[in-house]
C-alpha cells in the first residue's frame, strides 16, 4: 500500500483510490478534474486552498486504512 502523503500529486492520490473524491471536495478542492489538479501536490494545493495539508493527509490515511480493512473483511 502507497501510503498517502502531502508531496503526492492529486492525480496520482486519485489513482490510487477514486473513493477519496468526497473527501477532497469536502475540503474545497471542486476542480478535481483540471489540468493543474493532475501537476499540483497535496501541500500546493492546501496552500492555495487555505487547508492544513496534514489534517487533510491524515484524512485521507485513515480512509485507505479503512478501506483496507474493509476489503480485507471481505476476503475472509
Amino acid at each position: 500500500m502507497n501510503k498517502i502523503n502531502k508531496q503526492m500529486i492529486i492525480g496520482e492520490v486519485l489513482n490510487i483510490d477514486r473513493g477519496v473524491v468526497p473527501i477532497l471536495m469536502q475540503a474545497g478542492m471542486h476542480c478535481l478534474g483540471c489540468p493543474s489538479s493532475q501537476m499540483e501536490s497535496i501541500e500546493d494545493a492546501c496552500l492555495v486552498h487555505g487547508i492544513d495539508a496534514d489534517e487533510l493527509v491524515e484524512k485521507l490515511y485513515r480512509f485507505q486504512v479503512e478501506n483496507i480493512n474493509i476489503k480485507f473483511d471481505k476476503l475472509k
